[in-house]
């Protein structure tokens, strides 16, 4: 298992531990993406916890907008994944799904509207593009109730923080969120040849 943790400045960093058992038809890889998702959110949610407590949200907004982005690249880089965030309802624009993405992040919706647990959602797959294999995995990023203080209804947020995301979003549509719906998910892919 890949475990994530934070240096002073909460960049991320990548340490290799026992890995937990996989499921019985499960390719490796999945595991090993699984293992990855599921450990950089709860650091991503401190280090933002952090600078919310010690700056407020209007500069907290740092951390989803330089820290998320650098800590996903340094996991990629030390992993061999390529990772980001993708949402239907994007904040940054580098945050659009492609196709595949698109088709997950929809399901995702459509499952939690039916009532499943938004936080156990994932998907796995084999893709070819280009006539190139890929390994695709996806694991459903839920709106927490600490998200809500910048992507809750837009009449709820804080004057200071609604105006630095309309400056550093201007087609922000990331907002009117309710907890437990989809906010977006991590996506990480590589060649599988």
């Amino acid at each position: 298992m890949l475990r994530l943790t934070l240096n002073m400045l909460g960049i991320a960093t990548l340490i290799v531990i026992p890995a937990s058992p996989v499921m019985a038809d499960e390719a490796p890889w999945v595991a090993d993406a699984r293992n990855i998702a599921t450990t950089m959110p709860p650091k991503m949610m401190e280090v933002l916890k952090e600078e919310t407590k010690k700056s407020g949200p209007a500069n907290a907004t740092v951390v989803c907008r330089e820290k998320a982005p650098a800590m996903s690249k340094t996991v990629s880089e030390q992993s061999g994944w390529n990772i980001r965030r993708v949402s239907l309802r994007e904040r940054n624009p580098k945050a659009v799904p492609d196709d595949w993405e698109r088709a997950v992040l929809e399901d995702f919706d459509r499952r939690v509207a039916a009532g499943e647990d938004g936080a156990k959602m994932e998907k796995s797959e084999l893709v070819v593009v280009g006539g190139k294999t890929e390994q695709r995995y996806m694991k459903a990023l839920p709106t927490q109730a600490m998200c809500m203080t910048c992507h809750g209804a837009p009449a709820t947020l804080d004057a200071d923080l609604a105006e630095q995301l309309r400056k550093l979003y201007p087609d922000d549509k990331a907002v009117g969120y309710r907890p437990g719906d989809i906010r977006g998910a991590i996506t990480m892919k590589k060649s599988s040849e």
